[in-house]
């Protein structure tokens, strides 16, 4: 398990020099996981890390735990290590902070590179696993490692620290987004619990009373109100009240019963004076 990589002038690279300045290379490995190392270096380091996580994977296959994919975006500011559907960005390897990087030569699946990390400054030495790119993706990074170099030289170390302050600015973004996270699953449990307890609250059975149903005209069926319009005329007065049907028979029977007596007082006169 060796790469070195050595800044010849006359190297012949895999990428065009602006797909790894302005975008990124992306590849899709296997993610076997990260151990701390000694050393920020050294071929033996490496080797004790890969034989570490081997074994740790081989135990977890044997339990049923699959090796989880990742994928990688390798630029001049460093390797991004992401979920692949959901691309969350899980691990950010700044490229100032890789210190080695190396594919094994006796197994071309697996390849590493050492990393210092930026809260425990511990170096973490991360292993991952390509059925055909471990060699590509190791040229890839020191591509990258030659270009950000003649960046330094060109800006005389500026471009560095502007690095540095953006790589913080990202990291305190991704922490943001986190909490972020975190504060909404926490309302959303909230809601949850105050649902289940005005479920449990409530008194069982109770229902809502009802009011009886009407019709199109929102008139109650049934109801024992007068069949009279209760509604004013449109000079704002109140119309005569209707007969009752019984009152109008009557009214009409009194009527011709007065007519029949004036008649007969009528004809009564006129035999007295014909007498």
């Amino acid at each position: 398990m060796n790469r070195a990589f050595s800044r010849k002038k006359d190297k012949t690279w895999m990428h065009t020099p602006e797909a790894l300045s302005k975008h990124f290379i992306p590849y899709n490995a296997k993610f076997l996981g990260s151990t701390e190392v000694e050393q920020p270096k050294g071929t033996e380091v490496v080797r004790d890390a890969v034989r570490k996580l081997k074994f740790a994977r081989h135990i977890k296959k044997s339990e049923g735990q699959k090796i989880p994919k990742v994928e990688l975006q390798i630029s001049i500011y460093g390797v991004k290590i992401l979920e692949p559907k959901t691309k969350e960005v899980q691990h950010n390897c700044q490229l100032h902070r890789i210190s080695f990087c190396a594919d094994d030569k006796t197994d071309k699946r697996i390849f590493t590179f050492i990393c210092k990390d930026s809260e425990s400054n511990k170096h973490l030495c991360y292993v991952f696993d390509s059925e055909k790119c471990a060699e590509e993706i190791t040229l890839t990074i020191g591509q990258a490692f030659d270009l950000a170099y003649r960046k330094f030289l060109e800006s005389g170390g500026k471009d560095v620290e502007t690095r540095k302050q953006i790589a913080g600015l990202q990291k305190r973004i991704q922490d943001l987004e986190t909490e972020n996270m975190e504060l909404k699953n926490k309302v959303q449990d909230l809601e949850n619990q105050l649902r289940v307890t005005q479920v449990s609250t409530s008194p069982a059975g109770s229902m809502t009373p009802k009011s009886p149903s009407t019709d199109i005209f929102d008139m109650i069926p049934f109801s024992p109100i007068s069949h009279q319009s209760s509604m004013p005329t449109r000079n704002g007065t109140q119309p005569p009240p209707v007969p009752s049907r019984s009152t109008e028979i009557s009214e009409k029977h009194y009527s011709v019963c007065l007519w029949c007596s004036g008649n007969q007082d009528i004809s009564l006169k006129k035999g007295s004076s014909e007498s």
